[in-house]
């Protein structure tokens, strides 16, 4: 059987977190001869029947290194599983406003252009909540992310830095952030991922772990209508993966924490089909 030639972009050999578990899940998938190129070296591409960047991880650590990746994948009309266009969308959370402006409701965000103690003390009237998250608009893995109280110095890494306000939402550790999977446009599988105690952030290297979760409708309502609105907003059709993250803010309503189209952890091991449909909506873009 002749597999088709994908090329996944993948992190730098430097790369801290483990991610041999998916690059087996994804040979597996799209067989042996899958290629895995660090996305920083990523010079010959057009030979690839379809390229995708779902293991780009750090993007976020070298962003004009990541852009200009993006305009030469444009200019040399490389065949992606998700477009340029939605890629260079997604990479900016800035696009949480444009996507609260479309009606969905967002967990509220402050835009600061540079942090310093006045924006936190603005936020926390808006919000109404001495405790605050902050991070960068383009960012991944949690990196820079933090969790302020009122008596808490700025960061110095975020000191004068465009970043992101947001209230804290204590049902991240209370209840657990929801992540709801898309192929195609099709729902494919929900889990649930919680922080380590004392902690809010659900990622791995952070002591945050996921289970199972069938998503309640008005999860997947959210989920459906974020989606509709991001292809509207950057004239996309259905994208061949997309995870929708959400947590429920104190009401019990449910709020967007963001779009993940370019580089999600997917967790096919919580799909009943073992990816077979992730698989299919890759190799539909070919």
């Amino acid at each position: 059987m002749t597999h088709p030639r994908i090329a996944i972009l993948s992190p730098i050999p430097e790369y801290e977190e483990d991610w041999s578990h998916i690059k087996s899940d994804y040979a597996r998938l799209f067989g042996p001869e899958t290629a895995f190129i660090d996305w920083t070296k990523a010079e010959a591409l057009a030979g690839y029947d379809l390229v995708t960047p779902l293991l780009a991880w750090g993007y976020q650590r070298d962003c004009q290194r990541w852009f200009a990746l993006l305009d030469r994948l444009e200019t040399e009309d490389i065949n992606l599983s998700n477009p340029v266009r939605i890629l260079r969308w997604n990479s900016d959370k800035a696009y949480l406003a444009e996507l609260e402006t479309a009606g969905i409701s967002c967990v509220p965000t402050l835009a600061a252009e540079a942090l310093d103690a006045a924006s936190l003390e603005t936020a926390r009237g808006i919000f109404g909540t001495d405790l605050l998250v902050i991070k960068p608009p383009i960012s991944g893995g949690a990196d820079g992310t933090f969790r302020l109280a009122k008596s808490s110095a700025v960061p110095d890494s975020t000191f004068g830095r465009r970043m992101m306000i947001q209230p804290y939402l204590p049902a991240i550790a209370a209840e657990g952030e929801y992540s709801l999977f898309y192929f195609n446009g099709q729902f494919s599988h929900s889990i649930i991922k919680r922080p380590a105690k004392g902690d809010f952030r659900v990622q791995d290297q952070f002591g945050g772990h996921e289970a199972d979760i069938a998503a309640p409708d008005q999860a997947r309502t959210l989920a459906v209508a974020a989606l509709a609105a991001a292809s509207e907003i950057t004239d996309t059709d259905s994208l061949a993966y997309a995870r929708v993250d959400m947590v429920r803010d104190d009401t019990g309503t449910f709020r967007l924490m963001e779009l993940e189209l370019i580089e999600p952890s997917l967790f096919l091991r919580f799909a009943k089909d073992n990816g077979a449909a992730f698989a299919a909506a890759i190799i539909s873009k070919i």
